[in-house]
C-alpha cells in the first residue's frame, strides 16, 4: 500500500490524567487530513474485518528534522489525536499551545 503524505499546521496540547497519571502531549488532526484518516481507518477495517486498537491508524510523523512511527487515535472531542513524545518536543523546541508544521504519512 502506498502512503500519502499530508502537511498541516497543528497546535500542541496537553492531556493530564488517565490510569497511568502523568501528562501526554498531542496534536489534533481535523479537516481534510482528519477525513483522510477516517477513510483510511474504514478501509483497513473493511479489508481486515476488524478494527485496530482503539480505532487507531498507524502513521509516520515528521516535525522538523525528527521522524517517527506512531498511531493516530480517533477522539469525539478532538477529531484525531497524534501523540508528540518528549524527545520530539525537546529536539524540535515545541511548547504547549504553540502551532507547528507536521507531515503525516499513512
Amino acid at each position: 500500500m502506498n502512503e500519502t503524505h499530508h502537511e498541516l499546521t497543528a497546535t500542541l496540547w496537553r492531556w493530564s490524567g488517565g490510569a497511568n497519571g502523568g501528562d501526554w502531549f498531542f496534536a489534533s488532526i481535523n479537516g481534510a487530513v482528519g477525513e483522510a484518516l477516517s477513510a483510511t481507518a474504514l478501509m483497513q477495517r473493511l479489508e481486515s474485518g476488524r478494527r485496530a486498537g482503539f480505532g487507531s491508524v498507524k502513521v509516520t510523523v515528521c516535525v522538523g528534522a525528527t521522524e517517527w512511527r506512531t498511531s493516530a487515535f480517533p477522539s469525539k472531542d478532538q477529531g484525531w489525536m497524534v501523540p508528540i513524545k518528549a524527545a520530539v518536543r525537546r529536539a524540535e523546541g515545541l511548547f504547549e499551545g504553540e502551532a507547528f508544521t507536521m507531515t503525516l504519512a499513512f
